[in-house]
């Protein structure tokens, strides 16, 4: 697998709340990783967050034994959980802190998923983009009732309001997906930075358009559009290729 991965700022804000990662080689019992949080909380908090709970995915990846990706990942957002609400409840400048989470895995061409929050991760291939992970949000709630079609979610006043987070509640419930992955398949991680500044039809433009250039090259592109659209949030991006 190759992948990269970029933060950026945005054009409104003063701080950078989310984080990425990845690693093209082993980590602990899984081949590869790919990660995007976004923090949420006052002055740095949401960047702690976010950091604090990548960090702690990575350490509980490295010390699992197991063979199985799934209980791996799964026991990894779960120590990630626990090292940020512990933070925020012991520390008075980090109450009320929390971060969304994307982690990935691919072995055998099939991707392993599991998300929390409303960070993103789609499949590009065959002129297509897909969302593989379902948010975490009030407004997706609201879309799932049939209360808000897709289009008028993205401008909801209430659209960053999400309802699973690392570090809020004692026990975190991650969802699960699995995808096959071909060779021309691009995976796509990203933060509403991305998703809410670029429509899903333009993202998927955008990769097509520089499938002949680097996948660095692609994520620049990508953030830059992110930024021109108004960058009204931190923008995290993770692209990577089998």
């Amino acid at each position: 697998m190759k992948a990269f991965a970029l933060t950026n700022m945005g054009v409104r804000r003063n701080t950078n709340q989310d984080y990425a990662y990845v690693s093209e080689q082993n980590v602990g019992n899984l081949p590869n990783i790919l990660i995007v949080a976004d923090g949420m909380g006052g002055h740095k908090a949401g960047e702690v967050a976010s950091e604090q709970a990548v960090n702690a995915v990575l350490e509980s990846i490295k010390q699992n034994e197991s063979k199985d990706k799934i209980t791996i990942i799964e026991e990894a957002i779960s120590k990630a959980n626990e090292k940020v609400l512990n933070m925020a409840t012991s520390d008075e400048k980090f109450k009320g802190m929390g971060t969304t989470l994307v982690v990935a895995t691919l072995e055998n061409n099939v991707l392993y998923v599991a998300n929390v929050g409303d960070s993103r991760l789609y499949l590009i291939d065959n002129d297509d983009i897909r969302q593989i992970t379902r948010d975490h949000s009030l407004v997706q709630e609201m879309v799932s009732l049939g209360e808000l079609d897709k289009e008028s979610a993205r401008t909801h006043a209430r659209k960053n309001v999400i309802t699973r987070a690392i570090g809020v509640n004692e026990k975190i419930i991650a969802d699960f997906f699995e995808a096959d992955i071909t060779e021309k398949t691009k995976i796509l991680l990203c933060s509403d930075g991305l998703s809410n500044m670029v429509e899903d039809s333009q993202i998927n433009d955008i990769v097509k358009e520089y499938a002949g250039k680097t996948l660095e090259d692609t994520v620049h592109r990508l953030i830059d559009i992110a930024n021109e659209n108004g960058g009204l949030d931190n923008i995290a991006v993770v692209l990577a290729e089998a």
